[in-house]
C-alpha cells in the first residue's frame, strides 16, 4: 500500500481546522500530520513536518495566508491549496495563486452548519491532485516579451479555443502575454473557476497582455486581438449571423455537464461554427473535460494541441485527449505560444 499523503491544515479558526481535518481524513489515503493557526506557525510546521500538501486560509492574524505562501514557496516549494471563505475578495484568492498556490476551494459562509461538509469531495480531489503536482513553479510571462507574429500569416485557422483547469490561472499567465498585439484570430477560453472570480482574473490577465482580455458577455463580437474568458457558471458558445459575423452566446444549459462552463461545450460549438478552421488547446487540469470537444474539432477537420505532461500541474485533461488519440502535438508550456504562432 502506498504511503499516506501528509497534509498540514492552516486556519485561524479551531472549528475550521477540525472540520477540514475530518473532511480530509475521510480518505484512507490522507493523513493530517499537523495544524497551524497562522502563517508564522505554518512556516515552522512546514519546516518540522515536511508535509506533502498544505491547505491554507488567507485571512489570519500576523503573517496572513498570502505572505505565508510567498515565504514558503521561496523557502521550499510545497503544493498549497487555498481554503477560502466565499465572501473573501476574489483579488485576495488570485493573489494567493500568483504567490504560488496550486488551487483553491471555497468554504461556505455559514461555518456552523453541515454545509461546510458540502465542499468535502472538492477538497479531497484537489488535495490529492496537488500531492501529485510537480513543484517546478510556472513562470509568469510579462508583456515586454511578446513573440513576433508568424510571417506570413497562413490563414489556416479562424479561432483558437483553450480549455484549462487546475494550474490554469498560472498557465494562462505564461501563455497569453506571449501572444503579440497583432495576433490575427480571436481566442476563447474556458477556465474552471467558481462564480465571482473570472472577471477579476480576466482583468489581471489583461493588465499583463498585449491582447485585450475580457470576461465574455452575451452577444460579444468575436474578433481578432481579443481574448474572451467564459464567465463562471455559464457555458460559452458561438453563433454565426446572416452577415457572417460571429457573436458569443452564454447559457446555463446544458445542465448535465460536470463543469459550467464546459470545455466540451465550447469546443463543440467552435467546431460547428468554424468547421476545419479551429485550433484547440487542452492545458493542465483534472478530469476529462475537453476530450469530447476535441473529438468534435478533429471530426470537422480542425487541430488539437495538448500541454505536455512535464509542465502540467495536473496531467488529467491533456492525458485524456492524448489517450483518445485526439492530440496532434503535445507541447510544454514555455513553447505553447510559439507553436500556436507557427500554426496560425
Amino acid at each position: 500500500m502506498s504511503r499516506h499523503i501528509r497534509v498540514l491544515v492552516v486556519d485561524d479558526s479551531a472549528y475550521i481546522r477540525k472540520v477540514v481535518k475530518e473532511m480530509l481524513e475521510r480518505s484512507p489515503e490522507i493523513e493530517v500530520v499537523g495544524t497551524a493557526r497562522d502563517g508564522d506557525e505554518a512556516l515552522e510546521q512546514c519546516e518540522r513536518l515536511r508535509p506533502d500538501v498544505v491547505t491554507c486560509d488567507l485571512i489570519m492574524p500576523g503573517v496572513d495566508g498570502i505572505e505565508f505562501i510567498r515565504r514558503q514557496m521561496a523557502k521550499r516549494p510545497v503544493p498549497i491549496v487555498i481554503v477560502s471563505i466565499a465572501a473573501e475578495s476574489s483579488e485576495r484568492v488570485l493573489s494567493g495563486l500568483d504567490a504560488g498556490a496550486i488551487d483553491f476551494v471555497q468554504k461556505p459562509t455559514a461555518l456552523a452548519t453541515e454545509k461546510v461538509f458540502d465542499v468535502a469531495e472538492d477538497l479531497l480531489a484537489k488535495v490529492m491532485a496537488a500531492a501529485r503536482a510537480p513543484m517546478t513553479r510556472i513562470p509568469t510571462a510579462s508583456v515586454d516579451v511578446p513573440l513576433p507574429t508568424a510571417s506570413p500569416f497562413q490563414n489556416r485557422y479562424s479561432v483558437v479555443v483553450i480549455g484549462v483547469s487546475t494550474g490554469g490561472p498560472q498557465g494562462l499567465k505564461a501563455l497569453v502575454p506571449r501572444l503579440p498585439r497583432d495576433f490575427p484570430v480571436p481566442v476563447a477560453i474556458v477556465l474552471h473557476m467558481p462564480i465571482g472570480y473570472t472577471e477579476a482574473y480576466a482583468k489581471r490577465l489583461d493588465d499583463i497582455s498585449a491582447l485585450d482580455v475580457l470576461e465574455a458577455r452575451d452577444g460579444d463580437a468575436v474578433r481578432p486581438g481579443v481574448v474572451l474568458i467564459a464567465p463562471a457558471g455559464r457555458h460559452l458558445t458561438f453563433q454565426r449571423g446572416g452577415d457572417d459575423t460571429v457573436v458569443t452566446r452564454l447559457d446555463v444549459r446544458p445542465l448535465d455537464t460536470p463543469h459550467r462552463p464546459s470545455i466540451d461545450v465550447l469546443f463543440q460549438s467552435a467546431a460547428e461554427c468554424y468547421g476545419e478552421r479551429v485550433l484547440g488547446l487542452v492545458m493542465t487540469g483534472m478530469g476529462v473535460d475537453g476530450r469530447e470537444g476535441a473529438a468534435w474539432i478533429k471530426a470537422r477537420g480542425g487541430a488539437v494541441l495538448t500541454e505536455s505532461e512535464e509542465t502540467c500541474v495536473v496531467y488529467g485533461m491533456p492525458r485524456a485527449v492524448v489517450e483518445a488519440g485526439l492530440s496532434d502535438e503535445a507541447i510544454p508550456l514555455d513553447r505553447l505560444a510559439a507553436t500556436i504562432l507557427e500554426r496560425i
